[in-house]
C-alpha cells in the first residue's frame, strides 16, 4: 500500500478548520482525525476545575499518542483513536477506528505546531479568520454543542483563547504550504487546497475532486 497523504489543517479556534476538513473529506473520500480528541481525561478533577483547564496550549494535547497514531496512519495502518466528551472534559471508554486510504485529514489548533509531526504531512494548510469572526462562531458552537453560556464563552475567549492563539497558533502560519481564508465560500478554499494537493502529487496519484 502506498503511503497515506496526510493533509494537516491548522488555524485559530472557529476560523473554519472543521468545515474545510469536512469539505476536503467529501472531495477526497478521506477520513478526518480531529486533534481535539487527544485532550486529556480530566475525570479525576472536580467539574469546576475541569472548566478552568487551559486547552489552548500545546501541552494540553497527548502529543505522544498523536504522534504514534499519525505515524501508523501515514504508513497506511488503522488506529483506535480516543473519543472525547467536551461537555464534561473526559475521554470515553470507547474508541473509534480510523482507517486511512490514499488521503487522511488531521484538523486542529496545533496541527502545524510540532516539527516531528509536520514531517509526516503531505500538505499543510492554515485557515485564518479575524478574532471577531472566530468569537462569534465559538459562542454559537459552545452554547449549542457544549452546554456553555454566551458570557462564559466570551470570558474564556478574551482571557485564554485569543492570547494563546497569538502565542502558539498564529505563528504556525509560516509552516503552511497554503493559507486560506475562513470567510470565503467553502468551495473556493476547498478548490485552492485541492489544487495545492494536485501540484504536490505525481500525476498518476492526483485526486480528481469529483
Amino acid at each position: 500500500m502506498p503511503p497515506t497523504h496526510i493533509i494537516a489543517i491548522a488555524g485559530p479556534s472557529c476560523a473554519g478548520k472543521t468545515e474545510l476538513a469536512k469539505s476536503m473529506s467529501r472531495l477526497l473520500s478521506a477520513p478526518i482525525l480531529p486533534m481535539d480528541v487527544y485532550y486529556p481525561d480530566l475525570s479525576f478533577l472536580p467539574i469546576e476545575s475541569r472548566c478552568h483547564f487551559n486547552f489552548d496550549v500545546p501541552d494540553a494535547v497527548d502529543h505522544d499518542l498523536l504522534r504514534q497514531h499519525l505515524t501508523a496512519l501515514a504508513a497506511g495502518l488503522p488506529v483506535q483513536r480516543p473519543v472525547y466528551d467536551f461537555t464534561v472534559h473526559t475521554r470515553s471508554s470507547l474508541c473509534e477506528t480510523v482507517t486511512p486510504g490514499r488521503y487522511l485529514i488531521l484538523e486542529g489548533l496545533f496541527a502545524l505546531y510540532w516539527d516531528d509531526l509536520r514531517s509526516l504531512f503531505g500538505t499543510k494548510v492554515y485557515v485564518d479568520a479575524p478574532d471577531d469572526v472566530c468569537l462569534a462562531r465559538r459562542q454559537v458552537r459552545d452554547v449549542r454543542e457544549r452546554g456553555r453560556t454566551a458570557e462564559s464563552v466570551h470570558q474564556q475567549y478574551v482571557e485564554i483563547v485569543r492570547p494563546m492563539a497569538e502565542l502558539y497558533v498564529r505563528p504556525t502560519r509560516c509552516f503552511a504550504d497554503i493559507v486560506v481564508s475562513g470567510e470565503v465560500p467553502l468551495e473556493q478554499s476547498s478548490a485552492a487546497v485541492l489544487a495545492r494537493i494536485n501540484a504536490a502529487r505525481p500525476a498518476a496519484a492526483r485526486p480528481t475532486g469529483g
